[in-house]
């Protein structure tokens, strides 16, 4: 394990360093061409009564500079047009570009945290929604599945149960079409129905699209089955414990305990089953929150929510404010490395339990 944090500390180590230098960089550089491109505009942009929008004002404006600069029209045209720009920038509400460019100060580091704290809440409460799930509905695949295999083959085939067979299959057309469609397609969709910046309407996207859900559910399944085939089984039925999955058999056995938080079934075989499965899945968490967090980045960008770390990473693209990017992106990377770190500590643990 302490090879492992070793190893987590040193890559943080690197990327923070390389992050930080391009952060400072584009921070001094910023600033050094504002107050390049300020500098010969500074006397100018406090004229009283002045119009720039209005082709006398600037025309007017130009005459006088060549008044008091003869012999530099070269010069007081470049002057002129920084001072265009600057005022048709101030003025533009959506824009905003001069404010913009002032770089990465302690007002926007505190508001960049608040933006991220939100991030945060929406990833953490995604993720966790999403661990429960893929457990829940592997679980209940699994059973439905051992269920199926113990019955007898029934040759007779009712008209009812067939065609609630049939719309069974269409139900799961569907939610697999919903489940595998991309976040920006469902918000899109529903963004006139709800509010799409609100936390639940954030979480509900995350779990439900991209095919985070469905996916990583196929995974846990698949660590069932694994499971199910192995050693220790064959010695947990020899050591009779129960081994019937069908509803109300002892073991805990009910549809309450497959969707409750802990998935207890005590004497049951699926009890080491299920563990065991919990086990191996548990370094998966860290592909799937890397998924998740791209999932989410996407999911924000493409909906221009404002006010949120993502759109926010956008805009700062846009405007070409580096310093404010690299910040974002180092906060980012830190929640992918924060979780890998939990998940590896947390199978170490487990692993420690099972050797003792």
């Amino acid at each position: 394990m302490k090879r492992k944090l070793l190893e987590h500390l040193f890559s943080a180590m690197v990327v923070t360093g390389v992050l930080l230098f391009f952060l400072f960089f584009f921070q001094y550089r910023s600033q050094q061409a504002m107050a390049h491109n300020m500098e010969p505009i500074r006397p100018f942009i406090n004229l009283p009564a002045s119009d720039f929008n209005d082709p006398f004002y600037r025309a007017l404006f130009m005459e006088t500079l060549d008044l008091y600069y003869p012999g530099q029209t070269d010069r007081n045209q470049v002057i002129a047009k920084q001072l265009f720009r600057y005022k048709e920038a101030e003025l533009s509400s959506q824009l905003q570009s001069v404010q913009k460019e002032k770089g990465l100060t302690l007002k926007r580091i505190y508001q960049i945290i608040g933006m991220y704290m939100g991030f945060l809440s929406v990833f953490a409460a995604t993720l966790a929604l999403t661990w429960y799930g893929v457990q829940s509905l592997a679980l209940w695949r699994f059973i439905r599945r051992k269920q199926r295999l113990s019955q007898p083959p029934n040759k007779a085939v009712d008209p009812k149960k067939k065609g609630l067979n049939r719309l069974g299959v269409m139900g799961r057309f569907l939610a697999s079409l919903i489940l595998f469609s991309p976040a920006y397609t469902l918000a899109y969709s529903l963004r006139t129905e709800f509010d799409t910046g609100s936390f639940i309407f954030m979480v509900t996207l995350g779990v439900l699209s991209n095919g985070l859900l469905i996916n990583y559910t196929n995974k846990f399944y698949a660590f069932l089955m694994s499971e199910s085939r192995k050693g220790y089984v064959e010695t947990a039925l020899a050591k009779n414990l129960h081994s019937d999955y069908n509803w109300g058999a002892p073991g805990n056995m009910t549809r309450a305990a497959v969707f409750g938080l802990k998935k207890r079934f005590p004497g049951h075989v699926l009890d080491a089953i299920m563990r065991n499965a919990r086990l191996q899945y548990l370094p998966t968490i860290k592909e799937q929150a890397s998924f998740l967090i791209t999932g989410l980045i996407i999911i924000e960008m493409a909906l221009n929510i404002h006010a949120h770390l993502c759109y926010e990473l956008l805009q700062q693209l846009l405007y070409r404010n580096m310093s404010e990017v690299m910040f974002m992106v180092l906060l980012i990377y830190y929640t992918v490395k924060l979780t890998e770190v939990a998940a590896d500590i947390a199978h170490t643990r487990k692993m420690q339990q099972y050797d003792n």
